[in-house]
């Protein structure tokens, strides 16, 4: 049999093949998927499940002039595949690679760099408000999923669209993870008259008529218009999307190409917004997938014949340590609830779903109102404990400024994927949180530097009474084999003496400044080494302390954004104290972060101990370098 997607350079090609061929070009794109996600890791499930629409909306419109908006982008492989990038298909997720998302840096295909969730339709929207401004004649279609309609930016997209009558269209991909079930041939039968040129036609003809008449005529208009709403809103499940001003034309079978060209055609040709409900199977055509969605949603490497994951390493992860950690504090205290977005499996909270079903919220991909659903519960006396990835909370910002902080509420954050997360890129990087989270008052930062101290840190939260974030990241947890001290808020530790200079570190930096210290002493460079423990509130009084032992050299080493970090808490420290002091900030780059290998990326910014160690003698102790500059 001929292979047809070796012939797909780009969407021109697809459109020169026969309808009749693109199911064995669908059975050819599954393969490709599963044999590059089982080798890469990536978003298996929701891939799968989108190979055909992805097909047909290349198939029914003209991209790139066309424009498709993909929501999140954990559906966009078929797009890659088809768009230019099937040679460099491999290369999903790996350094120097191609994203595992949509990037607008890759192709003129990919509108927008995607990877957060529920923004096209303001995006779509946005694009054809601008090509009517414009005068353009282009089609835009935003394609969004169930979950993440969830998300209350979907609903405002939707709201301010159906206010105007422009034409763009969203394509509702729903795999049956969230939306409820198909209501029948009655819909099915209802959405193919709605959207036929005939009776559109016939729809307006009859307006018109009847508003000719005299006195009677636009009273019968309303009725019928009226009775009309009545029967469609007991049968037709798309009234809410039409009572947003949408033209709702579905469900239909996502599965199948020629039913979801004809009715996307037929949607770009209305003056209205229009929303396409398709039905799709997350994870078709691989059994473990569709019988686990969930489980194949985000994969790490997998054997292809059984879907079994293959470890990459059995020690505890920091997102393991927590959800032991949370059990166990469960069981002392009825009054802990655990509140997490749509990523219960992602942040170790279903073993806490399953044994406390009731003290556990997941509210979609809602993080907005999940941090002031957490207000609430503290403001009420519970002890919310709200676990979401560094990147994915930036999105509650203004709920923790003023709905958690303002209040001064006892509200755990535990801020999962800080730092640097590997596979998926600069969308996820956790990158931020202690820059935005050092920003607001009230707010108590921690991060451990291992995986006994991230147990300490949150039995510690319960007792601060306040608001307090812990972050930790997507890696496995170290074991520093320190003796265990108690938290006290806005302590350091002292981990090694030395008077040349000393590391405040915090986080995952505490090891790489331990080994630094190591390769300095060989050496002969004695270096001090802190556990800062918090970003906020500083510990002043040991900074200060080691300063002055430290012949005023203070190397600070985080893993977050320079600016607005840990190392800027530590100048803004020193500055206030009329000290004299020699600064230097160890810290990830002022720049989005493509994806990469954790270490690699720590190594390349100087972030590992022989990074460290050579910041150190290059800043102070040149001469013991090698012949050239090397460590």
């Amino acid at each position: 049999m001929q292979e047809l997607l070796k012939q797909i350079q780009d969407p021109t090609d697809l459109r020169k093949l026969p309808m009749e061929q693109l199911p064995q070009l669908a059975a050819e794109i599954r393969e490709i998927i599963i044999r590059t996600v089982a080798k890469n890791g990536g978003h298996l499930a929701s891939n799968l499940g989108a190979v055909e629409l992805s097909l047909a909306l290349h198939y029914a419109f003209q991209t790139p002039t066309d424009k498709l908006i993909w929501d999140v982008g954990h559906q966009c492989y078929t797009h890659k595949l088809i768009c230019g990038r099937r040679e460099e298909f491999h290369s999903l997720r790996q350094p120097g690679g191609i994203s595992g998302f949509c990037n607008r840096e890759e192709s003129p295909y990919d509108c927008f760099t995607t990877g957060h969730s529920s923004n096209s339709i303001s995006l779509a929207f946005g694009m054809a408000q601008a090509r009517d401004k414009s005068g353009g004649q282009e089609k835009v279609v935003a394609v969004i999923g169930d979950g993440a309609l969830t998300g209350g930016m979907a609903f405002e997209g939707l709201n301010h669209a159906g206010d105007l009558p422009t034409n763009f269209v969203v394509v509702l991909n729903d795999n049956g993870m969230s939306i409820g079930g198909n209501v029948g041939a009655m819909s099915r039968r209802l959405s193919a008259l709605r959207s036929g040129r005939k009776y559109n036609r016939a729809k307006h003809s009859v307006s018109r008529l009847l508003l000719k008449l005299p006195l009677l005529g636009p009273a019968l208009v309303d009725f019928i218009s009226g009775f009309k709403h009545t029967i469609k809103s007991a049968v037709v499940p798309g009234m809410l999307f039409e009572n947003f001003g949408f033209v709702y034309l579905g469900p239909i079978d996502g599965h199948d190409i020629p039913a979801m060209v004809e009715i996307f055609q037929r949607a770009a040709e209305l003056k209205r917004p229009a929303l396409v409900h398709v039905k799709t199977i997350k994870g078709k055509g691989m059994s473990p997938a569709e019988k686990q969605p969930e489980l194949f949603h985000g994969m790490g490497r997998f054997d292809v014949e059984t879907g079994a994951s293959i470890p990459s390493d059995s020690k505890p992860s920091y997102t393991d340590i927590f959800s032991k950690t949370m059990m166990e504090l469960a069981k002392e205290r009825e009054d802990i609830i655990a509140v997490t977005a749509a990523m219960c499996q992602g942040t170790g909270l279903s073993p806490f779903s399953a044994a406390y079903p009731e003290r556990f919220f997941d509210v979609g991909i809602a993080e907005q109102h999940a941090i002031s659903f957490c207000a609430g519960l503290a403001n009420g006396g519970q002890r919310p404990v709200a676990a979401i990835y560094s990147s994915f909370l930036q999105r509650a910002y203004d709920q923790l400024v003023e709905d958690v902080c303002l209040q001064n509420l006892p509200l755990i954050l535990a801020v999962d994927r800080a730092s640097l997360v590997g596979d998926d890129g600069c969308s996820h990087q956790g990158i931020f949180d202690l820059s935005y989270l050092r920003s607001i008052p009230n707010m108590t930062i921690m991060a451990p530097a291992d995986g006994p101290e991230l147990r300490m840190m949150l039995r510690a939260a319960l007792d601060f009474n306040s608001p307090t974030a812990i972050r930790y990241p997507r890696c496995t947890a170290a074991v520093l084999n320190q003796s265990p001290v108690p938290i006290e808020k806005g302590k350091g530790i002292l981990l090694r003496e030395g008077g040349d200079f000393c590391l405040f570190a915090i986080g995952t930096m505490v090891e790489a400044s331990l080994e630094a210290a190591e390769l300095l002493a060989i050496r002969g460079i004695q270096a001090a080494v802190v556990n800062a423990r918090f970003a906020a509130p500083l510990d002043q009084e040991l900074l200060l302390k080691l300063l002055s032992r430290c012949k005023g050299r203070i190397l600070t080493a985080e893993e977050n954004t320079i600016k607005g970090g840990f190392g800027a808490a530590c100048a803004e420290s020193l500055a206030a104290s009329g000290m004299e002091y020699d600064l230097c900030i160890a810290a990830l780059p002022e720049q989005f972060i493509p994806q990469g290998k954790r270490n690699q990326q720590l190594a390349e910014f100087g972030l590992d101990g022989p990074g460290l160690a050579e910041r150190a003698m290059k800043r102070w102790f040149p001469e013991r370098m090698g012949k050239n500059g090397t460590k």
